[in-house]
């Protein structure tokens, strides 16, 4: 099925797929997002990531094999040569995963707890940027006005500064990078790691403060599952004297993704605006209501 959304990446997905030998013509769209994801039949789903992602692609597969080999239960690639380029965009095949669901706070604890616990691999991994792409997405956040647009940018500079100045914390390790139940995922075997592209290493509060935000913040975690979450990670970082900057850095980056993406996609302009003006002051003290972008 081809919309308006999907066809952009048609063209790599046909290509990629005749690289590797696999039939693109019954693929399913699964997310139609930054990256594409398209299921084939046989249990393959390809992701197609955006122009300029090559390293990223090749780095990701590595990160699965490693994880593989470390133990830890995560999304497989298949046996091919990849990633591909096509059509300038890299494209990657992996093993799709059986009937799952988001995981519990329980599970997301468990599973970073695992991925901290291990020895850095013998390939670079890169540092954790916690601002990848914020500058690029409020410069495509049109449908903000110049003066949101202003204030956010001073707030981007005000978090790298805190961000370079932060405390002491935990030892660094190799972290997820995105650490929410979405990719944090449950099975009906166990828990499984999806979405590999933001590994890195980095602090491991970084991954904690994605679940204390949805508590703080967003209001979608009760302080009782919180709480859960901290008994099976063994650590509450909202008591780090560096959480505020840490959470400020998620907060920013979960408004800039809504405003970038309500540019071309109209319903989402009041959820965006909405996290902005949160932000701003001018929807009372957190937590507030942020509803998903997809």
């Amino acid at each position: 099925m081809t919309t308006s959304a999907t066809a952009p990446a048609l063209l790599a997905l046909q290509q990629a797929c005749a690289t590797v030998g696999l039939d693109p013509s019954t693929a399913v769209p699964v997310r139609i997002a930054e990256n594409q994801i398209w299921r084939l039949p046989g249990g393959v789903i390809v992701r197609i990531a955006r122009p300029g992602q090559a390293a990223a692609a090749r780095r990701e597969v590595r990160v699965a094999q490693w994880l593989a080999a470390s133990g830890v239960r995560a999304v497989r690639p298949i046996d091919v040569q990849q990633p591909v380029e096509a059509d300038g965009r890299p494209v990657t095949f992996w093993g799709e995963l059986p009937a799952h669901e988001h995981g519990t706070e329980t599970d997301v604890a468990l599973l970073l707890r695992q991925l901290h616990a291990l020895p850095k691999p013998d390939f670079d991994l890169g540092y954790l940027d916690p601002f990848v792409r914020v500058g690029e997405r409020l410069q495509a956040a049109t449908t903000l006005n110049e003066d949101d647009r202003r204030w956010l940018h001073e707030l981007h500079q005000g978090l790298a500064v805190a961000w370079e100045k932060r405390p002491a914390g935990l030892p660094e390790c190799v972290i997820h990078g995105d650490g929410w139940p979405g990719n944090l995922v449950r099975t009906a075997t166990g828990r499984v790691m999806m979405d590999l592209e933001r590994m890195s290493v980095g602090p491991p509060e970084w991954d904690l403060v994605s679940t204390a935000v949805r508590m703080t913040t967003t209001g979608a975690v009760p302080r009782e599952q919180y709480a859960t979450f901290c008994d099976a990670y063994g650590i509450d970082v909202t008591t780090w004297p560096g959480y505020r900057t840490l959470a400020g850095a998620r907060e920013l980056r979960m408004v800039t993704y809504a405003a970038q993406h309500a540019a071309s996609n109209p319903e989402w302009a009041a959820q965006a605006q909405h996290r902005v003006d949160c932000l701003r002051g001018r929807r009372g003290p957190r937590p507030w209501n942020w509803k998903g972008i997809m």
